[in-house]
């Protein structure tokens, strides 16, 4: 059985064209004017959800053929659009970008598709671009597209102008600014700003969902955008991914599970904290931030974010670095991701040579590089078997802490020297990779001390 529900999905012909801001703009657009919207982001992100979240009022999941999976996405989106006006989809990267790509998902799905370009130093050139990307790949079905980051409405006429198929228009969109910054979705080393980092952050969702309310896209009725309806079917039999086991046992019931959430520790999929509680277990979220303690659990979790920005802060909370150490003496599991295993190290030197000490949990000192040192899709191979993720960082890690293991590229066997290391220290496991939990219950809930037959 399926369920019927208009959708978009936003892509463009390669990252900075601004297919987020667009995105939250649309979901404000239509949130604000009472309708139910979900948002979707296509590939691991934990920034971009911020925003829409904020825009629609609505939590975000990941959409991605290998590590989330196609029942996965079928399910949420069979979900979403049960109870949905609308449903947005951000792509990642440009639109045929990735194995799978944002592109494949459309053609699966029959999702109509929106690109989106910066036209800021272009002008009947666009069509030429548009074309190409609308034929490159036959099959898919065709929203339009929206130049981004327009001058003036001579510069407007021009671009549209320059379009093969005029019924594809679907208009110009100014460079939305707020006060004197250069952006209204300001960035730093690894994205956007989160909204949630932003005391204005709604007020920059109104401009944008403003000015497109000046687009032929922004003025299209619910009548017009039931043309763009999908039918997300119903999630099949086959269930998890392709040779992982992701079945989900009640492994943590019965335990607490301590997750650090603040400006620090952002990096945190909602689809990870259902996981959690689907094994039975009960989150008590703390702030290191706002000097908050750890609370009574059986283990803890410090996912990523950015303890660079806050090293003062968080060696400022002496109380939960001194609960840290004393949860990690007695034996209680520990995991550290990314940013939350930075926090633990005994610090961490920036681009500047400036060192900042931070908890001293894990023996080594992480040091900020120029460039990213690590990206993309990644397994990890585990005793419970394979768990799949990503990473994204610009720091490495100087330790003597062993090396249980190391994630590889999807497909591929850990190779010495390569991919993230997995460290263990005591019951402390940490490493840079990103997990996504669902694809390997079983192994998230070893590391956090459950109840797992072998």
């Amino acid at each position: 059985m399926s369920a019927r529900c208009p959708a978009l999905l936003i892509a463009a012909p390669a990252s900075g064209q601004g297919k987020t801001t667009v995105t939250a703009a649309l979901a404000r657009l239509h949130s604000r004017q009472g309708r139910r919207v979900r948002v979707f982001k296509c590939g691991p992100d934990f920034l971009d959800p911020h925003w829409h979240q904020l825009a629609s009022g609505a939590p975000v999941h990941s959409l991605d053929g290998w590590m989330t999976g196609a029942a996965d996405v079928d399910a949420r989106l069979h979900a979403a659009a049960q109870e949905s006006d609308l449903i947005l989809i951000e792509g990642v990267m440009g639109l045929f970008d990735g194995t799978p790509s944002a592109a494949d998902l459309a053609q699966r799905l029959n999702l109509p598709v929106l690109a989106v370009f910066d036209a800021s130093a272009m002008a009947s050139t666009l069509g030429a671009l548009a074309y190409g990307l609308v034929h490159y790949q036959p099959g898919l079905r065709w929203a339009g597209v929206l130049a981004n980051r327009v001058a003036s409405t001579h510069h407007a006429q021009l671009l549209q102008a320059g379009m093969r198929d005029p019924a594809l228009w679907q208009g110009a969109l100014a460079r939305v600014t707020l006060g004197d910054g250069p952006s209204l979705l300001p960035e730093r080393h690894l994205g956007l700003v989160a909204a949630h980092e932003l005391g204005d952050a709604l007020e920059r969702l109104d401009a944008a969902a403003d000015a497109l309310s000046q687009t032929p896209l922004g003025q299209r009725t619910m009548a017009q955008w039931q043309q763009w309806s999908v039918d997300f079917a119903a999630p099949g039999a086959a269930q998890g991914l392709e040779g992982i086991d992701s079945a989900i046992g009640p492994w943590l019931q019965g335990r607490t599970v301590a997750v650090a959430r603040d400006a620090a520790f952002s990096f945190i999929y909602p689809a990870n904290l259902d996981c959690l509680e689907a094994m039975g277990a009960r989150l008590a979220f703390f702030s290191p931030l706002a000097g908050e303690g750890l609370p009574a659990c059986d283990a803890v979790w410090l996912p990523g974010g950015y303890p660079e920005l806050h090293a003062h802060a968080l060696m400022a909370n002496q109380p939960v670095q001194a609960d840290l150490r004393a949860h990690w003496a007695a034996g209680k599991p520990l995991w550290a991701e990314c940013g939350g295993m930075v926090a633990l190290c005994e610090g961490i030197t920036d681009r500047d040579g400036q060192f900042a000490p931070l908890w001293g949990l894990l023996p080594g000192r992480a040091v900020l590089q120029p460039r990213l040192a690590g990206l993309g899709m990644q397994q990890l191979s585990t005793d419970a078997g394979v768990l799949r993720g990503h990473t994204f960082h610009y720091s490495r890690l100087e330790s003597t802490v062993p090396v249980l293991t190391r994630s590889s590229r999807p497909g591929q066997p850990p190779e010495p020297g390569k991919g993230e290391a997995l460290y263990q220290h005591g019951s402390l496991v940490a490493s840079y990779f990103h997990a996504w939990f669902a694809s390997n219950p079983k192994a998230v809930a070893t590391w956090l001390g459950g109840s797992v037959p072998a």
